[in-house]
């Protein structure tokens, strides 16, 4: 996993297009919720939408809200 300090909206769009393009058939949402886990404090510090996020993605508008859920969802779990 590639973590480090700051990461721009265009970074983050990357490695939220990987995890959705390389999640396994019936996976991707859930995948999309571990990126906004991970990456909870990332995109907040980047103070960019969720909208954003999905624009630099490329993927579909409908997940910017799977994105949100998974940053608020950083509150409460962790990654195994």
């Amino acid at each position: 996993m590639n973590i480090k300090d700051e990461f721009t909206v265009s970074e983050l769009g990357g490695i939220l297009k990987d995890k959705y393009h390389t999640a396994s058939k019936g996976e991707a949402v859930a995948m999309i919720h571990l990126f906004g886990i991970t990456y909870a404090e990332h995109i907040k510090a980047t103070g960019a939408s969720m909208r954003a996020l999905i624009q630099a993605a490329g993927i579909p508008k409908s997940y910017a809200t799977e994105i949100s859920k998974g940053v608020k969802l950083a509150n409460f779990v962790s990654i195994k």
